[in-house]
Order: C-alpha cells, then structure tokens, then sequence
C-alpha cells in the first residue's frame, strides 16, 4: 500500500510538470498569434491609378481582413514616400517592407528581371501564370532576386497590351529610325536595334513627355489605363498589336528580413492575397479594356491602327536576336532560358489547337 501510494506520487508529479512545461509554449503560441504588423508598400503608379495602381490596395485590405487585422499595410503610391523607379530599392533596404511593379523597370540591377515580366514576342498572360506557379519560374524567379533581399510574387496581369501611342504613322520599317518611344524592358532595346531611340519612364511623366515632344511615341498598357491618363490628348495614332508585352507580369516584392518576422500563417495569407490579386486584375483589365476602346473610338476619334505585318515581322526578327544576347549574358540567364524556353514552346503546341485554334473558330 505504501509503495502504491509513493507510486502514485511520482506519476502526480509528473504530469504536474508536463502540464507545467506545456503551458509557456501554448501561450507563446498564443502570443505569436495576436502579434500585430504594421507594413508600409511602395508602388511605381500612381495612387489609386485604376487597375494597376487599385491592385496593391486591393491586396493591402484583403491581407487585412484575412488576418483579423493582425497584418495591416499602407500602400503609398508613385512620389508619396520615394520616386517611382526607386520602389524596388526602398523594400530591399527596408524603407519599405513591400513594393508593387513591374520586373523589367530593375534591368539595371537584376538582368534576368525582364523574364519575369514580359519578353517581346513571348508568352501571354495565362502562360506566364502558369509557368511561374507550375512551370519552375517563381522558384527561379526567387533564385535571382535573393542577393537583393527580396521574395517575389507575382502581382497581376494586364493581358496582350497595345503597341502604344504615336505622333506620326508607321507604315514602314524605316519609320521606326530615330523614332523617340517610352518603351522599357527588351522591347526598347528591339527598337534600338531598329534604329529607334528607347526611354523609360515612370507613367506619371508619358503625357507632358508625349505633348511636349520629349518623346514621339509611348506604350503604357491598354485602353482601360491609357483613357484614365488621357493619352489621347497627346498623340493621334493608336497602334496594334503590344508585340512588346504579350502577356506583362506584374510583381510583389517583400523585404526578405520582413517575411522572416511573420509566422506561417500571416505568409501564407500574403502568398494568398497576392495570388488572388493576381488573376483580379487579368480580370478587371479583360472586362474594361473594349468599353474603354469603345470610348477612345466613338467620343474622341482615335484613330486605331494595326501595325503592317513588314514592321511586326522585322520586330519579331529582331525580338529573337535580342532575347538570344540577353540570354547569354551569364550562366544564370541561359538557365533562366532554358525554363522559359521550354515551357514556351511546350504551351504553344497545345495553345495551336486549343486556345488560338479556337479563337479562329469562333471567327469563322
């Protein structure tokens, strides 16, 4: 009996003390669970700009909400807490924990960054989705912007662009010589190849340059922002097809360091609400985009043109040989290639008997 009742002791005191050592980890899980962020994200639009400037704010209250408030992130727009073209460098020094725009704008930086964003002549928006998130790209796009500190995400689509806005006709190759177009990422260096004279510039700059002949000619994206920023005051022509950005890849960047701070479940809202943001705006800009067009045509005259199949063919030439250079630029790139390369060619073969020979279908 005694040696029952000391048994019986021990085993007490024990689960006293497993009870005792549970209870520091459950509140500190409980801790880590109500602890609050407070983020900043800087983008390269302007504030509240419609579509791509409604993209971070849409992601900032959905983050918000989905977390109960425990991750809340101001969105500060274009020139609000740094310059447009300085976004990429405020969230890897942390002025900033994220930021929101297009890869192609950090060539300087990044040389592989036109990939994640839009190669000329490359893939659309739904095959640029698909081989970042299934095809090895994220992973690959992660790879090359962690020297930066940075984790990317992809931040939305805006679909096949237009080839952009023009003060004076294209009917010929030889017009695109010592023509003064806005045209970032490898599609101004196509046009330099061709004779043109490439700039990049922030969008809030594309009307006063195209007015006051700083430029001669301007892409930005589509007819849903191009009426919202008025370019239709500045230049006469409107050109087709956006040869340059088939299917433009938007980003999210998050400070490296910043992520890190999050528990797993704040990240896996972030990824989330990004990814949602991500096929929104491809679906905000294919419903906008035609009754935009429609406004454009019917109320104030633009005249819309298709680029003639000379300058699109010598375009297309002169794409492949600039994304070949840029592909043997470095080890990395060429790795980079290879992926993009094969799922590009890979999704063609489907897409000719699928999407495209549907879409001729319908057309019949």
């Amino acid at each position: 009996m005694k040696r029952m009742r000391v048994l019986l002791s021990i085993i007490c005191t024990f689960t006293l003390l497993a009870c005792g050592a549970e209870q520091p980890a459950s509140d500190g899980h409980a801790a880590a669970e109500q602890q609050r962020f407070k983020w900043k994200l800087v983008t390269t639009w302007p504030k509240n700009f419609p579509g791509l400037g409604m993209a971070p704010e849409r992601f900032a209250e959905r983050v918000a909400l989905m977390s109960d408030g425990r991750l809340t992130i101001k969105v500060f727009g274009a020139g609000e807490l740094v310059p447009a073209m300085q976004a990429f460098d405020a969230a890897q020094q942390g002025t900033a924990e994220m930021s929101h725009g297009g890869a192609y704008y950090w060539r300087g930086k990044v040389a592989t960054s036109p990939f994640f964003a839009a190669i000329p002549f490359g893939m659309t928006a739904q095959e640029m989705s698909a081989w970042l998130h299934y095809g090895g790209g994220l992973e690959l796009w992660r790879e090359a912007y962690e020297p930066f500190g940075l984790v990317p995400l992809a931040g939305g689509n805006t679909g096949v662009q237009m080839a952009g806005w023009f003060n004076k006709e294209i009917n010929t190759v030889a017009d695109l010589k010592g023509l003064k177009m806005r045209i970032p990422g490898l599609g101004g260096e196509v046009l330099n190849k061709l004779g043109g004279a490439a700039m990049n510039l922030p969008g809030g700059d594309l009307f006063t340059s195209l007015q006051n002949g700083v430029i001669d000619a301007t892409e930005w994206v589509g007819p849903y922002n191009d009426l919202a920023f008025g370019l239709h005051k500045a230049a006469k022509y409107y050109y087709y097809p956006g040869w340059q950005e088939p299917g433009p890849n938007l980003e999210f960047t998050v400070n490296k360091a910043a992520w890190e701070t999050l528990p797993k479940d704040l990240q896996a809202i972030v990824e989330f609400a990004a990814r949602s943001v991500h096929q929104d705006t491809l679906d905000e800009f294919t419903a906008k985009n035609n009754t935009a067009l429609k406004t454009l045509v019917e109320e104030h005259g633009v005249q819309v043109r298709r680029l003639p199949d000379e300058v699109l063919i010598a375009l297309r030439d002169a794409a492949a040989e600039v994304t070949e250079e840029f592909a043997n630029a470095s080890p990395f790139a060429k790795k980079v290639y290879a992926s993009w390369k094969a799922f590009k060619d890979d999704v063609n073969a489907w897409h000719k008997i699928s999407e495209q020979a549907y879409i001729e279908a319908r057309e019949l």
